[in-house]
C-alpha cells in the first residue's frame, strides 16, 4: 500500500510540474532585456496603446528586468516625451503545444507590491526566445480583420 501511494504522489508531482520547454524558457528570459523595435504585419500608420499604458514610441527602448523564481518583472518608459518610470508586473509563461514548441505569455500589471487592481492582463504569444532576442506577437482585430503586433526584445 505505501509503494502504491508513493507511486500516486509521484506521477501527481510530475504531472503538475512545468515542461521542460516552460523550464528552459524560464531560464532564458531571466535577466535585463531591451525593447528594440514595435512593428506590425500590415503598413500603415497606426495609433496604438500598448499594454494600455502608452504608445509604441513611448514603449520602444524601455528596459525590463524578468525575476522568473517569482514571477515577477519591471519594466522602465525612459523616454522624455512620456510619462516615465518604472512598471510593476507579473507573468507566466503557459506552454501551449508540447510538439511545437509553441507558448503564450501572461502579463499582468500590478503596483510595487505585486498587487493587481483590476486583476486584467495580458494574452502574448512569445514566439521567439533565445539566450539574447525574444520576440512577443499580439494578435488583435482592425477592421474585422486579424492584426498583429510585433514586440523585439535583445538581452543586455
Amino acid at each position: 500500500m505505501k509503494k502504491l501511494s508513493f507511486l500516486l504522489l509521484l506521477v501527481f508531482l510530475v504531472g503538475c510540474g512545468s515542461s521542460k520547454v516552460v523550464r528552459q524558457s524560464k531560464k532564458e528570459i531571466k535577466g535585463n532585456w531591451v525593447l528594440n523595435s514595435v512593428n506590425y504585419d500590415k503598413t500603415g500608420t497606426y495609433a496604438i496603446t500598448l499594454l494600455n499604458d502608452a504608445s509604441k514610441a513611448c514603449f520602444e527602448q524601455s528596459t525590463w528586468s524578468f525575476v522568473p523564481n517569482n514571477n515577477t518583472g519591471i519594466y522602465s518608459i525612459a523616454n522624455a516625451n512620456c510619462a516615465t518610470g518604472d512598471r510593476y508586473f507579473n507573468f507566466t509563461i503557459q506552454e501551449v503545444d508540447a510538439n511545437t514548441g509553441l507558448y503564450h505569455f501572461l502579463l499582468k500589471p500590478t503596483d510595487e507590491k505585486g498587487k493587481s487592481p483590476d486583476n486584467a492582463g495580458f494574452r502574448l504569444r512569445l514566439s521567439q526566445l533565445s539566450e539574447s532576442t525574444m520576440q512577443w506577437q499580439q494578435t488583435v482585430s482592425v477592421d474585422g480583420s486579424p492584426f498583429t503586433i510585433n514586440m523585439n526584445f535583445t538581452k543586455l
